[in-house]
């Protein structure tokens, strides 16, 4: 337990302008997503099912707010929110949790380059009519964060960058944009709320479609990162209950003035290597941001923009998976596609969870063309003898029925499946389509080697 609060110390320190950062991505006040990472961050350490997992604002919800905010205001974000926070919910009581072990990795590939791109081109209004300071800034910030590292690492290296140019900015009297520019911080803690919207039809038409890939983002991104730390820690946890933490964490912000948010790759890798391992890790990490954010509100603001930018770009950077692009000669071409097909359309749509559902598919219809069916014909006069091999579903029922000639006069006809499987209905209606086919031109039927299994599905 000595090691839970000092990890969750050091993770409330560089959530600080990130937490800032995806508040800016969203179009929002700074405080709305300090708050959510505060509120998160407590309520997954009780009622999550990872210990050690970090649950803040991040990115990838950010990037979905975007067009909400800017079409229909702060209101209908928390709306949505609390409507991501059930339906989270409601995934993990349904106990589908499970079902994530069914994402292809060339999927999980994409998901990852396709947030890393969309993070930094999110940074590119903060860099477009600004003044030369703010370049100066940032490539300074980047030279720090990368650099600094290398001579030591006991203090985070975005926020040494944080720290430094802000005190530069201040008594140097530079002026740039800065935190404060956006909307002040909180002094204190806000008063629950439930949003003032409408509550009609017309309403839910809004937020439903931003509520449900929300929810399929933050909980594809909790999950992912929850599988990541059993293998770091070599725990198990409990998916199910994750999900219902998490939208319980997303109910309780909205509430309180916080957008929605999931757990954070980066961060929760820091807490697990700074030696948390617990929910106390979570829990200070929540509760230290809250300090930060109410007792130094007034120094936050004057924090310039442009090293947030460089935090930002850092991020990105290293959350693409440099790796696979090295890779794209070496794996498979139909996985290369897939994540290619991901990265693509989450890019163009900005919706990460289209991306991913996409994605998924094209990797479903790869594979079933691996285990497709192979006809063998071995003639003998009037008798004919097809060995069908291979796995027999409906995607191959079409396929399967051309490999038959059913003009030629025969007398006797023998399907062979020993070196093939039944899988659905469709393989058995197009079974008995070729037995019926084949006693209508006069021609004997006979079937052999069908596995129990497929026998069972037969009869």
């Amino acid at each position: 337990m000595r090691a839970d609060p000092l990890a969750g110390t050091v993770v409330a320190l560089a959530l600080v302008p990130e937490a800032i950062a995806f508040s800016i991505i969203a179009g929002v006040d700074p405080k709305v997503g300090l708050y959510a990472s505060c509120i998160i961050a407590l309520v997954t350490a009780l009622f999550g099912g990872r210990p050690g997992l970090i649950s803040v604002a991040t990115g990838s919800m950010a990037l979905l707010l975007i067009h909400l905010v800017k079409d229909h205001g702060l209101q209908y974000l928390f709306a949505a929110g609390l409507l991501t926070g059930i339906l989270q919910m409601l995934f993990g009581w349904l106990k589908l949790g499970r079902q994530m072990k069914y994402v292809p990795r060339a999927v999980m590939v994409g998901f990852v380059n396709a947030l890393a791109i969309l993070l930094f081109l999110a940074q590119l209004p903060q860099l477009t009519n600004v003044p030369v300071a703010v370049y100066v800034m940032a490539a300074a910030a980047l030279t720090i964060i990368y650099l600094l590292p290398r001579i030591t690492t006991a203090l985070p290296s975005p926020l040494v960058a944080i720290v430094t140019l802000t005190a530069i900015s201040i008594f140097a009297g530079v002026k740039v944009p800065t935190v404060g520019d956006l909307g002040s911080l909180p002094s204190t803690f806000p008063p629950f709320a439930i949003p003032q919207i409408p509550l009609n039809l017309e309403t839910l038409n809004i937020i439903f479609p931003y509520a449900l890939t929300l929810a399929t983002v933050g909980l594809l991104e909790s999950l992912l990162t929850a599988s990541l730390l059993d293998e770091l820690t070599d725990t198990p946890s409990d998916k199910n209950q994750e999900a219902i933490g998490q939208g319980l964490a997303n109910l309780v912000s909205s509430c309180f003035g916080g957008m929605t948010g999931c757990a954070m790759i980066g961060q929760s890798v820091i807490n697990i290597q700074s030696g948390g391992r617990g929910r106390l890790s979570t829990f200070s990490a929540g509760v230290f941001l809250l300090f930060l954010m109410l007792a130094l509100g007034s120094w936050v603001e004057r924090i310039p923009m442009a090293p947030l930018v460089a935090v930002m770009i850092m991020v990105s950077i290293g959350t693409f998976n440099w790796s696979s692009l090295l890779q794209l000669r070496k794996v498979p071409r139909s996985e290369t596609a897939a994540m290619i097909t991901t990265v693509l359309i989450t890019v163009l749509s900005h919706n990460l969870a289209l991306g991913a559902v996409v994605g998924a598919a094209l990797s479903t219809v790869f594979f079933a063309r691996k285990i497709a069916k192979v006809v063998c014909v071995d003639a003998d006069g009037t008798h004919r003898t097809y060995s069908v091999a291979g796995q027999i579903f409906f995607v191959w029922v079409d396929d399967l029925l051309e490999n038959f000639d059913f003009h030629e006069a025969l007398e006797k006809v023998t399907l062979n499946f020993s070196h093939a499987h039944l899988w659905d209905q469709s393989a058995v209606a197009a079974i008995n389509q070729v037995v019926l086919k084949f006693r209508q031109s006069g021609a004997a039927v006979e079937l052999l080697g069908l596995n129990p299994a497929s026998a069972t599905l037969v009869d």
